[in-house]
């Protein structure tokens, strides 16, 4: 097996699995996760592993398509297509249920970026790469009106594609530091990821949110979160309180932190790709350098 091959596979690897911890990750609010569905009537958590499970080629095509190659329009253009066809697999997968197209722009281009630099290590150089390809014009990105779009210029919000393209602030400013913030004072990982997702829907503005629930609905969320990690995070008593406290009210108003959930499962790929690469070169998968 050649090096391309190992990458791409080890890369497609890592972000399967990240999608996969963020959906066992238990109990979310508003999300799909071991307990039960939360807010929707579409989704399962047995649809969530299969979509994931879908797009592994998806992935390893994306990066086998990046390796070793700078940043440009035509590897722009060239993911592009790429995930578009990715889309087309998981909705064949799911019965035509959108499960991961926010995870699977996220992801791609993170992964894109990792596999166009094997020495890339660190989180935020990778998010900046990632930036640097996402700023970069599609010329066959079909002109569509989506809940997204429609959201962003109602709301006047990033979303997806603005968060890319400002080299993910809420993955390496908000997600990493709070998840590393948490490992280092002994919390336990399962809280320490669910905190990392409270710390960013403290601060995204969510268009799966706004989309849903409107501006007054996303405020709600936020201050909710908020409220969680003000009385210690998940790990403490009265955070769980909170925490339950809004996943009710998620619930009621039927509101999912979807884009949130795609910047962990971001998150969880960086915080995993950091951990098989080491300084200078990577380390050893067989007699393989990654």
């Amino acid at each position: 097996m050649d090096q391309k091959t190992v990458v791409a596979e080890t890369l497609a690897e890592l972000a399967v699995q990240a999608l996969l911890d963020e959906v066992n990750l238990t109990p979310k609010p508003g999300l799909v996760d071991q307990e039960n569905n939360g807010a929707h009537y579409d989704l399962t958590l047995k649809l969530m592993h299969r979509s994931a499970e879908s797009l592994r080629p998806v992935f390893a095509e994306i990066a086998e398509a990046s390796y070793e190659r700078v940043p440009s329009q035509e590897l722009r253009e060239e993911i592009a297509a790429i995930g578009r066809n990715g889309e087309l697999v998981m909705l064949g997968i799911t019965g035509g249920v959108n499960t991961h197209k926010g995870a699977i722009w996220s992801l791609g281009l993170l992964v894109s970026a990792a596999a166009s630099d094997a020495e890339l290590f660190d989180p935020v150089q990778v998010a900046e790469r990632a930036g640097r390809i996402a700023r970069f014009p599609d010329r066959y990105c079909p002109v569509a009106s989506t809940n997204g779009s429609k959201v962003k210029a109602a709301y006047q919000v990033p979303g997806a594609k603005g968060e890319a393209q400002l080299n993910f602030p809420h993955l390496c400013k908000v997600g990493l530091p709070f998840l590393q913030n948490a490992r280092e004072k002994g919390i336990s990982e399962t809280n320490a990821r669910l905190d990392t997702l409270l710390a960013i829907m403290s601060e995204l503005d969510d268009t799966c949110i706004l989309h849903r629930g409107g501006m007054k609905a996303l405020q709600a969320v936020k201050k909710g979160a908020s409220d969680v990690l003000d009385n210690g995070g998940t790990s403490k008593t009265a955070g769980r309180l909170a925490l339950f406290g809004l996943d009710e009210t998620m619930m009621e108003l039927f509101i999912s932190p979807g884009g949130s959930a795609d910047l962990l499962a971001a998150v969880l790929f960086l915080d995993a790709l950091q951990k098989e690469r080491s300084l200078k070169g990577g380390v050893a998968v067989g007699n393989v350098t990654f």
